[in-house]
């Protein structure tokens, strides 16, 4: 009974077909402007993908900078790039769709100034985000890829948007930072990285023989294959930097690839404990 009423409701509406048709066309419309707003979004994203590659092969032809360098100056823009396209495409083809669909877009648009206007009076932090992550990409002071620590916070940078940045810990956590919040950006991968190696050995020690080991150890380290491409210097002895309650501290660094210095550092520190410990250097008692 129910079904007989609904098509006789309806049944005047689908014999007429000027009243459906249009819709049906402009429903079509929407669609495929819908779909070709996908496809454009997919090209775009695979060209700069292409250009991103052209790039890094002609500066590196031209020995502007290393490849992992380009590489996550390319990744950092590229991904700019692409969320900014996207936008700008997707918000062409909903303003499109509602043409086809006879809305009067004037009047909506005229609101939404004056909305932004009375939303940019009270959103001065989220403008003051947006400045601040314009300007990590025009002065390059970041990258995809690179260890920072910001605001006391240490991880590597997995995203870097307009009004955040995205550091994955070491312990796997994400922290969301948002850019007008950056008063001070420390980053560990710029051009190259240090390892900083620091010990104590007990006063009893011999100095003298403890610094020799560590010298002839950072040159094996140095030496082997997996490590060879990634220092870009030999082992620097600083000697011994203070004298404590505890014992005789001594220092030392060496000079890695960018992001490569905390692999190296652990493969120095446990031949160098072999090292001492064969060699009957003692280290202070806990």
């Amino acid at each position: 009974m129910i079904d007989m009423q609904i098509w006789r409701y309806l049944n005047p509406f689908w014999n007429r077909t000027e009243a459906w048709a249009p819709w049906v066309t402009r429903g079509f419309r929407v669609l495929l402007i819908l779909a070709c707003a996908w496809m454009i979004t997919r090209f775009a994203s695979r060209a700069m993908t292409k250009l991103r590659h052209s790039v890094i092969g002609i500066l590196g032809r031209r020995g502007e900078l290393p490849n992992p360098e380009l590489e996550r100056r390319a990744a950092t823009i590229v991904m700019a790039l692409r969320k900014l396209a996207n936008s700008a495409i997707w918000v062409l083809a909903i303003v499109m769709s509602l043409q086809e669909l006879d809305y009067k877009i004037e009047p909506l648009l005229a609101g939404l100034g004056i909305a932004g206007l009375a939303l940019g009076l009270g959103a001065q932090t989220l403008i003051k985000d947006w400045l601040g992550g314009v300007f990590l990409l025009l002065e390059d002071q970041v990258r995809i890829g690179d260890s920072v620590t910001i605001g006391g916070i240490s991880g590597s940078v997995e995203e870097i948007n307009l009004r955040t940045v995205v550091l994955r810990g070491e312990s796997g956590a994400v922290h969301i930072i948002p850019n007008g919040s950056i008063a001070t950006l420390t980053n560990f991968s710029r051009e190259y990285s240090y390892y900083i190696f620091e010990t104590i050995l007990a006063h009893r020690a011999d100095a003298a023989k403890a610094l020799e080991i560590l010298g002839q150890t950072g040159a094996e380290v140095a030496g082997l294959e997996r490590f060879r491409p990634l220092v870009r210097a030999q082992l620097e002895i600083m000697g011994v930097d203070k004298l404590g309650e505890r014992g005789a501290v001594i220092r030392a660094r060496i000079k890695t690839a960018p992001s490569q210095q905390y692999g190296i550092g652990r493969e120095l520190n446990r031949l160098v404990k072999e090292r001492f410990d064969a060699a009957g250097i003692a280290f202070p008692p806990p």
